[in-house]
């Protein structure tokens, strides 16, 4: 391809727009910035492809560096000169490394730093953050100079992409939070915020108190339909399929490697052509050349630059000014070197590696003037991308080689995408000496993987700058800043997250939507009682209710609906007198949060208290998300947390919250419930075990959320636990209706509710946790021998039948609507229904203590037809 031709008369988005129905809308420069790629990633399938940030499309490299450069010259303007020298600009790892470094140098007088997923030995970690949508999301920043960042002049942040503003917005808040300034600029090469997204970024510059401003080439949005996501991930798998097929039918020199990881971690199969090359010697080339090597390596040249000493391989530990200058003289050198060792080719490639962008972008524009050729740059990466020969694509080949820099998180495969087939005659791979391995050379890495494509390789070694510890007098001078938890994203809410309005709860979780985490309820319960899971690692498939079951829970709903208000009341009011005048209640999701909602809801109609209301997840087993913890720990006072749920069962969830706030100072771990049969805390609504209809059902009464999950490969050290946002059960949803109904009793139960705070303040409401003694003479009488197989109470019985394998239903005799649910449930599942005396519950579930498939009744019948 020529420079004439870098303009395609067919968009490189185009494939993926028809097939997907993606499309972009905004800025008319939008088609010419950005093509379309797909990828297997549980959070977004699509992938917008730059033409100009050179990371997977070769680009003439002046094009790609006066697009930063000219980014950085707007950002000056509209700092001024004397803001733009106290400022500090933030790149973004790995794409936006060599970006971000062009910006600093169009702003021309500020340092420059961008963060790493590289841990270097001997150098603090000055901060970190989570990048929520990326196959890799840990970020670091490894400042050689600390006080880099702990300055007040503003912070310029330069991303590729502005999507969600996500990534962004973490970084903020956990620098904010460390060193607090009044600006922040904002740099992408594209805007393509929705509305809402917009909207939660002013509202965030608002709650900080600072200034944010945004420079961008141009803006809009990506035009998702429905369903896309599922879409787009058959659509990777046919084509993986096809490419495996013509790669097992390529005969000598094509290797078809199985899949590298699992679609739920977001990895996909990948194809690899691997070429058993001979290394050939190298020539001598002048300019201090040495040749390849024979043997395992491949043909290559080695150029040697003459890098300037003392000047940083990029910005990993910051890069001044004056390495700026320093770089720019030496350059012309470098060029004419490289130039020698390419010899007469009239296309050229260099091909920078992963987060060493700037270096050989820089070399680039130096040959793009030394040579009389058709220089391109492009560089590595770690992000597996769906190839597609077809012009309509962005992503046309794509070359696998194993990592060769010895990455912390683990061996890996790496990518170079369009250097395949795009008519190189030389490419000059520029690597940071970590990355000078016996991998680079091995037979399937990456020079090999060039050699097989391109005649003439040339590899250059930038020295991989190894930061200085600071003297004692510099150090003592450092700001200290705060001890804080990394950073932790803003709460999800409704409508991008659950069916509640997103005033009634802010879920402190991880949206897992995308992920495929169900599995049948007997393969989950075999799994979970042979020791080979945890209950939290998957979710049940979501029961679906028949016609007679939602009647009957309507049902169930208006004849409860004032019982149910009433408790609201008495909770809610207890908690007003005892625990805070202005609580902030989190509740233990999901069970919890219907309750919370209600509870805020009575505050509001009764005392005009517009309460704050989160949801957290805690796991039996595993204790409460501490992430979650810390975040309300910077945003509110913990002696002002109450936490909320349903009910009590025989008190374990009581148990696990106590344990698990002994690491955390100021919570009090008393839990408010709506109705506590067990006898398990002091603050509660009744200790009745009635039914409350929120229980009857799964997430169709819950906001259309899921159980919380947590599972090593999906929730980071960093992140909150994860949930689902099941959207297409709209339709069934009744999480309003529930919440409307009881409401609408408020002033029916006032006046009852009054004298019933009354005298509950004034009681011995000690737990007395009978129900613990009673679950553990079940589990003995019954053989059971496991009392986390026994189920207490109307809920836990009615989450039984729904979730588990159950075994049997103990009834206390005499038990009358508040069980018709349960009776029906048991009778679709095939379970008896024994009705005993001195039961402290009207009921309790048994799981089956047999974990065989097929065991699901007391007589292993199979699951009847709902």
């Amino acid at each position: 391809m020529t420079k004439e031709e870098t303009v395609s008369v067919v968009w490189s988005g185009a494939w993926v727009a028809e097939r997907l129905g993606v499309g972009l809308v905004g800025d008319a420069e939008l088609s010419a910035l950005l093509g379309l790629a797909l990828r297997r990633n549980p959070k977004r399938a699509h992938l917008l492809v730059s033409n100009v940030l050179g990371k997977h499309v070769p680009q003439s490299p002046q094009v790609v560096y006066d697009a930063g450069y000219g980014l950085g010259e707007q950002v000056r303007k509209l700092l001024g000169d004397e803001e733009a020298a106290r400022a500090v600009v933030l790149g973004y790892a790995e794409t936006a490394t060599g970006l971000g470094h062009s910006v600093a140098d169009g702003v021309e007088l500020a340092p420059y730093l961008h963060s790493t997923r590289r841990p270097v030995d001997g150098v603090e970690r000055a901060g970190g953050f989570e990048e929520s949508h990326s196959h890799a999301t840990s970020h670091l920043l490894l400042p050689e100079d600390p006080v880099l960042l702990a300055g007040d002049g503003p912070l310029i942040l330069v991303d590729d992409e502005f999507s969600t503003g996500n990534t962004v917005l973490n970084t903020i808040r956990d620098l904010h939070e460390r060193y607090p300034r009044e600006r922040y600029v904002i740099v992408a090469l594209v805007d393509m915020r929705s509305e809402a997204d917009r909207e939660r970024f002013e509202r965030f510059a608002e709650e900080i108190g600072a200034r944010v401003d945004l420079v961008a080439l141009a803006s809009g949005t990506v035009r998702l339909p429905e369903g896309v996501l599922e879409k787009g991930q058959a659509l990777v798998a046919e084509q993986e399929a096809i490419a495996t097929r013509t790669a097992a039918g390529a005969g000598t020199g094509a290797l078809t490697r199985a899949a590298s990881g699992d679609a739920l971690r977001g990895e996909p199969g990948l194809l690899a052509q691997a070429a058993a090359i001979d290394g050939a010697p190298g020539e001598a080339v002048p300019g201090g050349a040495e040749p390849g090597t024979r043997g395992a390596s491949p043909a290559h040249v080695r150029v040697e630059l003459g890098w300037p000493s003392g000047v940083p391989d990029g910005g990993r530990h910051g890069f001044t000014p004056a390495h700026r200058a320093a770089l720019e003289a030496a350059l012309p050198g470098m060029a004419e070197r490289t130039a020698e060792a390419v010899g007469e080719a009239s296309r050229v490639l260099v091909l920078g590696f992963e987060e060493l962008m700037y270096a050989p972008l820089r070399l680039g524009t130096a040959l793009e003037q030394a040579l009389d050729a058709d220089v391109r740059y492009s560089t590595t990466t770690r992000s597996p991308v769906l190839a597609v020969d077809d012009p309509g694509y962005a992503i046309r080949t794509r070359l696998v080689f194993p990592a060769h820099d010895d990455p912390a998180d683990g061996p890996g495969e790496r990518y170079a995408y369009n250097v395949a087939g795009a008519g190189f005659d030389a490419v000059v791979a520029v690597v940071d000496s970590a990355a000078d391995t016996p991998q680079l050379r091995a037979p399937d890495g990456l020079l090999a993987q060039l050699a097989a494509h391109v005649p003439h390789v040339v590899l250059a070694v930038v020295p991989s700058y190894v930061p200085q510890a600071p003297q004692a007098p510099e150090a003592a001078e450092v700001p200290q800043a705060p001890e804080r938890a990394s950073m932790l994203p803003e709460p999800l809410r409704g409508p991008a997250f659950s069916s509640y309005a997103a005033d009634e709860v802010g879920w402190l979780l991880q949206d897992l939507s995308e992920v495929d985490l169900e599995a049948p309820t007997e393969e989950r319960e075999e799994a979970i009682q042979s020791g080979g899971a945890h209950y939290a690692e998957s979710l049940p498939v979501e029961y679906q209710p028949s016609a007679q079951y939602q009647e009957l829970f309507k049902s169930a709903l208006e004849i409860s609906a004032a019982r149910i208000a009433r408790a609201v009341g008495t909770v809610t009011e207890t908690v007003i007198a005892e625990r805070s005048p202005s609580p902030v209640l989190v509740s233990l999701a999901r069970a919890g949060t219907p309750v919370g909602v209600l509870m805020r809801r009575w505050a509001q109609h009764r005392h005009g208290l517009d309460l704050p209301h989160y949801a957290v997840s805690i796991v039996r087993g595993r204790g409460i998300d501490a992430n979650a913890l810390r975040w309300l720990q910077q945003h509110h006072d913990p002696a002002d947390v109450v936490f909320v749920d349903g009910w009590t069962g025989k008190g374990a969830i009581t148990r696990e919250l106590a344990d698990a706030l002994e690491e955390f100072e100021g919570f009090n771990p008393e839990i408010a419930v709506l109705a506590d049969p067990g006898g398990c805390v002091r603050t509660y609504g009744t200790r009745e075990d009635f039914l409350i209809p929120s229980a009857c059902l799964n997430s169709t009464v819950s906001g259309l959320i899921s159980r919380t999950v947590l599972r090593a490969d999906l929730v980071g050290p960093n992140d909150f636990h994860g949930a689902k946002f099941y959207r297409e059960l709209a339709g069934s949803d009744v999480s309003e209706h529930f919440l409307d109904t009881v409401a609408a009793r408020f002033d029916e139960v006032a006046t009852a509710v009054d004298a019933e705070v009354k005298e509950l303040l004034a009681a011995d409401r000690a737990p007395t946790w009978e129900g613990w003694a009673a679950v553990e003479r079940i589990s003995e009488e019954y053989g059971i021998h496991d009392v986390n197989l026994v189920k207490p109470g109307v809920g836990e019985a009615t989450r039984v039948l729904l979730r588990r394998v159950p075994w049997k239903i103990l009834a206390k005799r005499g038990a009358g609507a508040d069980l018709d649910h349960v009776r029906l449930l048991a009778e679709q599942r095939g379970v008896p229904v024994e009705e005993v005396d001195e039961l402290p519950y009207t009921c309790v579930g048994l799981i089956h203590p047999q974990y065989t498939r097929g065991a699901t009744g007391a007589d292993g019948k199979a699951v009847s037809a709902l």
